[in-house]
């Protein structure tokens, strides 16, 4: 999982994700939710058959970042949050509990199979 704390990186992977789907995965550090969620999105990181990158967003240390990632891309925000992003836009989102490494490998696999 890579560590997302700037605006010039958020830029570059939303450059990136024309090129395929990218992650985006806010995670406060004092919320037990977030806590379980981002312990589901640990379990599919270390799943070496799951080909998305997973960019992690620490609320509280990088409040900028989540803040432009709402406002960017038009979605409400939320913690603990998933973002699927494609062609620079929210092809698919969730929050809270629903945050499940079943729930992201299913939403991934709606994507168009070029774009995988």
């Amino acid at each position: 999982m890579n560590l997302l704390t700037s605006l010039e990186a958020l830029e570059a992977l939303l450059a990136q994700s024309h090129r395929g789907p990218i992650l985006l995965f806010k995670h406060s550090e004092t919320c037990g939710l977030s806590l379980q969620a981002h312990e589901e999105v640990s379990a599919l990181v270390a799943d070496a058959a799951f080909g998305v990158p997973v960019h992690l967003v620490s609320v509280q240390r990088s409040r900028p970042v989540s803040e432009a990632i709402a406002a960017r891309l038009g979605v409400r925000h939320q913690s603990p949050q998933m973002l699927l992003v494609l062609d620079g836009a929210v092809a698919w989102h969730t929050s809270h509990l629903a945050i499940t490494a079943d729930a992201v490998r299913a939403a991934v696999s709606r994507l168009p199979v070029a774009t995988r």
